[in-house]
């Protein structure tokens, strides 16, 4: 897997944590540095974190599952992109008359962390199967969706809810195409 499909599957990933973030930004009256660090390390250090987790698992099984891992891989990431398209749709998530907001504590902001890297841990598991090298997709991962992630926040506090599902849409999209090419990759063109 080359810099550019890594490069498109970090911003497919930090397409929730984006989204979370520009929530997060709305409820913002003005943005801190102190907020945007602890969005971004709080975001991309999970986002690092999950992939080299999923790897480490899927690399316990990678000899088992290799005749059958590229649609592992396409059918992990048909279903975390499919579910991203499906929540950009959803109206519910996003209330942008509500300005009080929600803490940057610890806790607010691991549970945040976790539940926006649950797809990078997914992912992870088909970096193994894939044979990746890890350690400088999770720099990448990690660094893209700390940037995004700041974004975000900004784009949340100056926006509001316009571009919320427009991320998530994207990200679902950009995710779903990758696992199409790994899956043509390794049927049609092998």
């Amino acid at each position: 897997m080359g810099l550019l499909e890594l490069l498109i599957i970090a911003v497919g990933l930090s397409m929730d944590a984006f989204a979370v973030s520009i929530s997060k930004g709305l409820s913002l009256k003005s943005i801190r540095l102190e907020h945007a660090l602890k969005v971004g390390l709080w975001f991309g250090g999970f986002q690092a974190l999950m992939p080299l987790i999923g790897y480490l698992l899927g690399s316990t099984f990678a000899e088992a599952v290799s005749a059958f891992d590229h649609w592992v891989a396409f059918i992990l990431l048909a279903l975390i992109g499919g579910n991203m398209i499906k929540e950009s749709f959803d109206k519910d998530e996003c209330d942008c008359e509500e300005k009080g907001g929600y803490g940057f504590g610890y806790k607010t902001m691991f549970t945040l962390a976790v539940a926006t890297s649950i797809d990078a841990l997914a992912v992870g598991v088909t970096f193994s199967f894939l044979c990746v090298k890890i350690i400088p997709a999770i720099i990448l991962i990690g660094t893209v969706t700390f940037l995004f992630s700041i974004a975000g926040l900004k784009i949340g506090n100056i926006f509001g809810c316009k571009y919320k599902s427009h991320a998530e849409l994207a990200g679902g999209i950009i995710l779903i195409l990758i696992g199409i090419k790994i899956l043509i990759e390794h049927t049609i063109l092998s």
